[in-house]
């Protein structure tokens, strides 16, 4: 792989995706740092003090720091993967979208339009919820009313579409995985300003040195756990049928594999626990009842309730997304169609069995993982009082940043690989030719004498 990536400069078409990818980027960076009119950002910046436990926190660092300005890309691409999801979740339960699916690319440009009405959709639903929360809190807003609720909802909205185009473009003219890769910059960002607030705990005597130097060992372990189990699968074994070669006789073809990722849901599963627990936190935040500001209290991150209810709901929202992502029957009916079966296991309902059977243990090890890498950190990072640590340097996002960077790694790598397939295969051509004319010639004159 780092062989491929440092051929990057050789390779003109990969340069320009990658200039394309950086200035998408660079504008993005950009529109964090234009607020929405009406808001006071200075006081919004105070109440994210003692508000990173909140709903706001999580979507804080999904849009890269924008909300501590109330900037145009404070919902982010947030919407738009939570409408993806959705729709995915949905295609296989409706048959009018399963149809579209199966459909082609036709299909799939209709899915795509309804992805992205509904993110307009939803744009406009957590834009107006969002403006009314800043706007019962006093000194946040400058003249509260309709017309502030309004004009926050027109801007967020079509700040959350400007952030969709620009993954869109950079999936198709740039590097690819846009949208991960933009949610993989909002967390970069933020990563120095956090390590910058960190140290000046420790300077005040909030933070012991040490503490710091273990929390960055720690860290570093913890990537590196991760990046050895996102690159860890199970490969299954596949045998495919014979096939006659020239001289008419039987050839065994070379032994093929399906690998399985252990983690084969990704950082879905957290996302959604991350967003369904949060909101207690967030009602009480904003709440002025004292029965229901200690009950949001046993929801806020390093409390006991909190760790259990989160780690079951990672559990299920693993077995629920991986039984979406990975059917046993398509597969087995793909490999019976190719003639292909896997070895000591029949066709048809044994293969399902069989492969049921592995993608409930994967998804039971992945869960613990996910589970795990998700918790552990954070009750570190409270334990030793740096908060900032929690959202920018937690399990959800070392996970997203080290899924996009061996995503987008790979995709380099693979471009550079067909850059020099497609070469090699020119050179051959070429040769041949050559050769074929050389040969031609040579031919003529013997004819002629």
């Amino acid at each position: 792989m780092v062989g491929g990536l440092g051929e990057i400069g050789k390779i003109p078409e990969l340069r320009r995706r990658l200039f394309f990818t950086i200035i998408l980027l660079a504008v993005y960076r950009l529109g964090i740092h234009v607020s929405v009119p009406g808001i006071d950002v200075e006081a919004l910046r105070k109440m994210f003090e003692v508000a990173d436990g909140t709903l706001f926190g999580l979507i804080n660092m999904f849009s890269g720091g924008a909300l501590h300005n109330f900037s145009l890309f404070t919902l982010g691409i947030a919407p738009y993967i939570s409408v993806s999801i959705i729709v995915q979740l949905l295609t296989p339960v409706i048959p009018s979208l399963d149809a579209l699916k199966k459909e082609g690319d036709a299909g799939r440009r209709v899915l795509t339009r309804y992805t992205r009405l509904g993110t307009i959709a939803l744009a406009l639903i957590q834009s107006y919820f969002v403006a009314r929360g800043l706007q019962s809190q006093a000194g946040l807003v400058h003249q509260p009313g309709p017309i502030f609720i309004g004009t926050a909802m027109i801007t967020l909205t079509a700040g959350t579409a400007f952030v969709m185009w620009l993954g869109e473009q950079i999936t198709e003219r740039g590097l690819g995985n846009g949208t991960s890769i933009i949610i993989f910059a909002g967390i970069i960002a933020r990563m120095p300003s956090v390590l910058v607030s960190t140290i000046a705990l420790a300077q005040t005597g909030e933070i012991q040195p040490l503490a710091i130097l273990l929390l960055l060992v720690f860290c570093l372990a913890s990537i590196y756990f991760i990046v050895f189990v996102e690159r860890s699968s199970r490969k299954i074994p596949i045998q495919y049928p014979r096939r006659t070669s020239v001289k008419s006789l039987p050839t065994t073809p070379p032994q093929q594999y399906m690998p399985l990722k252990v983690n084969m849901v990704g950082v879905i599963p957290p996302i959604f626990a991350s967003a369904v627990l949060v909101l207690p936190a967030t009602l009480g935040s904003f709440s002025s009842n004292e029965i229901i500001k200690e009950y949001a209290a046993k929801f806020m991150p390093g409390s006991f309730l909190y760790e259990v209810v989160f780690v079951a709901c990672i559990l299920f929202f693993a077995f629920f997304y991986a039984a979406v992502i990975f059917s046993p029957e398509d597969v087995s009916e793909n490999l019976k169609k190719q003639g292909a079966f896997i070895p000591s296991v029949r066709p048809g309902q044994q293969t399902v069995d069989y492969l049921y059977g592995i993608l409930n243990r994967l998804t039971l090890w992945g869960a613990l993982y996910i589970a795990a890498v998700c918790v552990i950190p954070q009750l570190v990072y409270l334990y030793y009082g740096a908060t900032g640590f929690a959202y920018v340097f937690g399990g959800t996002a070392i996970l997203i940043v080290v899924g996009v960077t061996l995503d987008t790694a790979s995709q380099i790598e693979s471009m550079v690989v067909a850059r020099n397939y497609e070469a090699f295969m020119s050179r051959t051509s070429k040769m041949k030719s050559g050769l074929g004319g050389m040969l031609s010639g040579q031919r003529q004159r013997i004819l002629r004498r």
